[in-house]
């Protein structure tokens, strides 16, 4: 079961995968428009959503859409003056959704949880 992050800034994913490596987390980054053709291959535990991504809101209905899908875990982050973009990723069912700089602070622990690590 693969851990997904889906985050088209570079700089930033890098720190994801940095910290994940600190950490002893396994993490794949998938492009947002490949979010909907990598959850059909299955073995997805959750998703990390840069709200911000392209298409992001897209390949975040058609994975709640999914019944093999609609489950999986997703963690959206965004801009906190970003108020439409958050609002409109909990009505298309994100699970949660924080500030980017939230979910920075925190990014060591959603991934161990995320991951099972916890």
């Amino acid at each position: 079961m693969s851990l997904i992050a889906v985050v088209d800034d570079l700089f930033f994913a890098a720190r994801i995968r940095e910290t994940a490596r600190q950490i002893g987390v396994d993490i794949e980054f998938v492009p947002a428009g490949k979010l909907a053709d990598r959850a059909e291959g299955g073995g997805i535990k959750a998703v990390i959503l840069d709200l911000s991504a392209g298409s992001a809101m897209d390949s975040l209905r058609t994975l709640k859409k999914e019944p093999a899908t609609a489950s999986t875990p997703v963690v959206g982050f965004a801009s906190h003056v970003a108020a439409e973009t958050i609002a409109e990723a909990r009505e298309a069912g994100c699970d949660q959704v924080l500030a980017r700089s939230v979910f920075t602070r925190r990014l060591p622990d959603l991934l161990r949880s995320l991951s099972g690590q916890v």
